[in-house]
């Protein structure tokens, strides 16, 4: 009469199987994590843009004059109340540039890289909005206008 059972073998290669199966699901949800930070970012910078046209239309259309700034600095003077929204892993704060004029860009650096490229989000007064490729180094730095070439 046969035993009944698994070999050893079959165990190893079931074992391997659930592994690697394992390991694809791991990285699939890291990746939906950041993509998730990255939705959460653009939301965020969303919010500052709006307090930031509040902001405006009581100061004679003006934004506030700050370049390269941390946007977190600027909560009191936009008037948010409460917890003022930064980056979900607080690796990069948000940034805001205006030189004090009617004209303002607001960006955060996005998780997920496209192209193998790291990406910028850009918020601008004059409603363009989208992402630009960051530099050799990872960062870029605003000229003080909306760059032409946003990508969606």
């Amino acid at each position: 009469m046969p035993k009944k059972g698994f070999t050893l073998i079959e165990l190893l290669v079931v074992i391997a199987i659930i592994a690697s199966l394992a390991g694809v699901m791991v990285l699939q949800f890291r990746g939906a994590q950041g993509a998730a930070r990255d939705t959460r970012r653009k939301s965020d910078l969303r919010q500052y843009q709006l307090a930031l046209e509040k902001y405006a239309n009581l100061n004679n259309g003006l934004y506030p004059n700050n370049a390269g700034v941390n946007l977190t600095s600027l909560c009191i003077t936009l008037g948010i109340i409460g917890q003022c929204p930064d980056d979900p892993q607080a690796t990069n704060p948000y940034r805001y540039w205006s030189t004090g004029t009617a004209t303002y860009l607001v960006y955060a650096r996005l998780e997920k890289p496209v192209g193998g490229q790291l990406q910028y989000f850009v918020l601008c007064q004059n409603g363009n909005v989208g992402r630009i490729p960051a530099a050799g180094g990872g960062a870029w730095v605003p000229s003080g206008t909306c760059p032409n070439n946003l990508q969606q």
